[in-house]
């Protein structure tokens, strides 16, 4: 799917361009997969799992855009990339149609300042609009802020996975099901 340019300000009152990612994107994608996976234990790989070729990345990126039902939402500040939001179909049966589910991460040095937000409202919206009758993510259960901020847009959790990832030092965290009625 396509979407934007369109601008909109953060907390700080800086202009943060949204708009859908393109094939020239994919380096920085990659490299920022690398990143956030290093900056938080939120997210589902280690930095070293991340091993997608710039061509894979382009691939990924062009099936989005040919798509017209999901979306890889990319946020920037004076160009550069700070985060994305996406916007998935859960599988291409009917009995599926109605469902979308939503994932997104910023640099850490950006969370906290309303992005997140804002790319997730937009998203939520395209998803509507796009016939989704339900979003859905998951979450690990200690990431209080995220779930705050999924809770204030409406999810609501429905199910917790015990032991979802096992951490490098051999720690667990669980996930839990959040969804949202669109």
């Amino acid at each position: 799917m396509k979407y934007g340019p369109v601008k909109v300000r953060d907390k700080q009152g800086r202009e943060v361009v949204l708009r859908n990612a393109e094939i020239q994107d994919a380096a920085d994608l990659i490299s920022y997969l690398k990143i956030t996976t290093g900056e938080t234990p939120y997210l589902i790989r280690e930095p070293e799992e991340v091993t997608l070729t710039l061509e894979q990345e382009q691939a990924f990126i062009q099936r989005n855009i040919a798509s017209g039902k999901e979306l890889l939402l990319i946020a920037t500040i004076d160009g550069k990339h700070i985060g994305n939001c996406s916007l998935t179909s859960i599988g291409n049966y009917k009995r599926y149609a109605h469902r979308c589910d939503i994932a997104i991460a910023l640099y850490q040095k950006y969370c906290g300042t309303g992005i997140g937000r804002i790319m997730l409202e937009t998203v939520l919206d395209l998803a509507k609009q796009q016939g989704y009758e339900q979003a859905e993510l998951e979450v690990i259960a200690d990431n209080k802020n995220a779930i705050a901020l999924y809770e204030a847009l409406g999810f609501v959790k429905y199910g917790q996975f015990p032991n979802n990832m096992k951490y490098a030092d051999g720690t667990y965290a669980d996930a839990l099901w959040m969804m949202k009625k669109l």
